[in-house]
């Protein structure tokens, strides 16, 4: 298996600022590769590829020794293939006739990762001679940073990079052929509903309550973000303003996180298969659609409820959760199972009837027409459980 791990970096105030200064030289190596395709087909209707832009890189690095030349060759080859991998999904997009998204200059601030795609060149992940009981990484023009290694790497290491999140710093350790780990058979099987009031409501009749991380933020962001827009753009005090707005928002961000681990890990060693809804997560918090008129004007679209609601389920992380559960089920061996969550919630888990009628409220189910009584929520996430059993049924006698 491949998986990433993720530590604290604890530069020194040289380091800090040399990372800050790797970040920016290549944030302009990208915006200027960018530029040079951009202006190649508009002037000549030159295609410029990966490869042309590679190929200068030495001469970019020899007319700038203290800049560009200082870094390391395959860190800069990892950003232009950054550039290559978005003008792909461009034309990916195009082709499927979607909305196209051309690849966008990066402001500062929208640029805050730098890969290493092999350790050793460039970089050097382990131990130090003079200090053997500490982790370092060594990065080209930088040197040891001092890493807090809350865990044990397993695997082999791949790619290393190193990412700003606020005003911390990051080392992210691609490793590959990571051992498995399974765990004991529980002979358990289980059905899991996502939702909103609830985190996860299980086929057993347990509910994963949701913590609304955002929610319980919401008045110090909106302080905070108050305070940001009445500074002066460019000033130092905008600066420190916008820090602690990112700050917020990235304690949000963690405390999600956490509890996405917790409450993955907990069904993992629970149950040996647990089926999930396939949700398109982006599809359902997509803005309402306007429904212009005639006269120029727009009809009511429940726009205000629905942007109530994109906020509340990005607030539960339905997708950091499904994705975490993926990885936690590899490594431990488990089955999970997606399925179709049409009429989930509104067919009886006794009888199988399905009407619109049968969802009372946001809590209650009660069948037209045999009469079970259940919660919404356990009733959907065993309809949930009998779909994924039957396609894995279906699998097996094929």
């Amino acid at each position: 298996m491949r998986r990433s791990f993720k530590f604290l970096l604890r530069p020194t105030s040289k380091q800090a600022a040399a990372l800050t200064q790797c970040l920016e030289d290549h944030r302009q190596l990208y915006n200027a590769a960018l530029e040079h395709r951009r202006t190649a087909y508009a002037k000549a209707g030159v295609a410029v590829r990966y490869g042309d832009q590679s190929g200068e890189l030495k001469h970019i690095r020899a007319d700038d020794p203290g800049g560009q030349g200082r870094w390391s060759f395959s860190s800069q080859q990892a950003t232009l293939r950054r550039l290559d991998k978005a003008f792909a999904a461009f034309f990916k997009r195009v082709r499927e006739g979607r909305t196209p998204g051309f690849p966008r200059f990066k402001g500062r601030g929208w640029f805050d990762t730098v890969e290493w795609p092999k350790d050793g060149d460039g970089c050097r992940w382990g131990s130090q001679p003079e200090h053997p009981t500490a982790t370092y990484v060594r990065l080209q023009g930088i040197g040891n940073i001092r890493v807090h290694q809350h865990r044990t790497v397993k695997g082999r290491v791949k790619t290393i990079s190193v990412k700003r999140e606020g005003s911390r710093w990051y080392v992210v350790l691609s490793c590959e052929d990571v051992p498995a780990e399974p765990l004991p058979a529980t002979g358990a099987v289980n059905g899991i509903d996502m939702g909103v009031a609830s985190l996860v409501t299980t086929s057993d009749g347990e509910h994963v309550a949701n913590p609304r991380h955002l929610a319980m933020s919401a008045y110090r962001l909106a302080a905070a973000q108050q305070d940001l827009a009445r500074k002066k753009r460019g000033s130092k005090r905008r600066r420190k303003a916008a820090a602690r707005v990112a700050a917020l928002h990235s304690t949000v961000r963690r405390q999600r996180l956490d509890g996405a681990h917790k409450a993955a890990l907990r069904l993992v060693r629970e149950y040996d298969v647990i089926v999930h809804e396939a949700l398109n997560v982006a599809g359902m918090t997509r803005r309402a659609t306007p429904k212009p008129e005639d006269d120029g004007g727009y009809l009511p679209n429940g726009g205000s409820a629905k942007s109530g609601l994109n906020r509340s389920i990005h607030d539960a992380g339905w997708g950091v959760f499904l994705t975490i559960l993926s990885h936690k089920a590899e490594g431990a061996g488990r089955e999970l199972i997606a399925v179709n969550p049409a009429n989930t919630s509104r067919t009886c888990s006794r009888c199988g009837h399905c009407a619109k009628e049968n969802r009372l409220t946001q809590a209650v189910f009660r069948c037209t027409a045999c009469g079970h009584t259940a919660h919404a929520d356990v009733n959907a996430a065993k309809n949930i459980l009998r779909a994924g059993l039957a396609l894995r049924d279906a699998a097996e006698a094929a």
